[in-house]
Formats: C-alpha cells, sequence, structure tokens
C-alpha cells in the first residue's frame, strides 16, 4: 500500500511600499499518493513588472528554502535543486506554476511562491 504525501499550499501577501498585494495559489491543500507528481499554480494582478516568481518549501519544523527562481522569458534557476524533482514553468508575467515529482514523505510541507520586480541575487565575479 502506498503511502500518502500531505502538501500544503498558502497563499502569500508580499508588501512593497507599504501595500500589501495578494498571490494566489492553487490547490490550498493537496494529497497525493507516493512516487506520483502535485502540481502547484500561482498567480499574482500586479503590474507587468512583476515578472519574478519564487518558489519556496517549509518543512516541518525547519526554515523555508528557495526551490525554484523563475522570470518570463527566461530559463528557471533551481539552485542546485535537483531538475528531475522539481519542474517550473512561467508561461505569462501574471502566472506560474510548480511540479514536484516522484512525492516521497520527505516532500511533505508547506510550498508557497511570492513574485518581485527585482532580484536579491548578486553574483560576484571573481
Amino acid at each position: 500500500m502506498l503511502g500518502y504525501i500531505l502538501l500544503t499550499f498558502i497563499d502569500l501577501l508580499f508588501w512593497q511600499q507599504g501595500h500589501c498585494q495578494d498571490v494566489t495559489q492553487q490547490p490550498e491543500i493537496r494529497w497525493s499518493s507516493a512516487a506520483q507528481s502535485a502540481e502547484m499554480n500561482c498567480s499574482h494582478s500586479r503590474d507587468k513588472g512583476h515578472n519574478q516568481m519564487y518558489w519556496y518549501r517549509q518543512r516541518p519544523g525547519e526554515t523555508m528554502t528557495l526551490i525554484v527562481y523563475t522570470v518570463f522569458g527566461g530559463q528557471p534557476d533551481y539552485g542546485g535543486n535537483p531538475q528531475t524533482k522539481y519542474s517550473a514553468i512561467k508561461n505569462t508575467i501574471e502566472t506560474g506554476a510548480l511540479t514536484v515529482k516522484d512525492l516521497e514523505p520527505d516532500d511533505s510541507g508547506v510550498y508557497f511562491c511570492a513574485v518581485s520586480k527585482h532580484s536579491d541575487v548578486r553574483r560576484c565575479n571573481s
């Protein structure tokens, strides 16, 4: 008998210049069987400048970690996370999706997305 994996998706509110803006995720909660895949969708209603999307996961008892960064018109940056486990798409500025593949008990947690106009990622040249 296969075990069930609980994936929780939350609506994330983000702040910009003192204004709270909604980011919507679907579904809100999902139970999935081990070895299956689970897809979550994210959308926002901000201006077209908010073309970047970040997907995070928080496991029980741990701090949140970035899974993948996507930007409309670019390639996802998985930051060392395996693409055999995660797949992210950003087909429009307002929407994106994350798929967690081949679910295992370790994939349980809270998943959420955030959107931004600019990146805080900095690269240093040696």
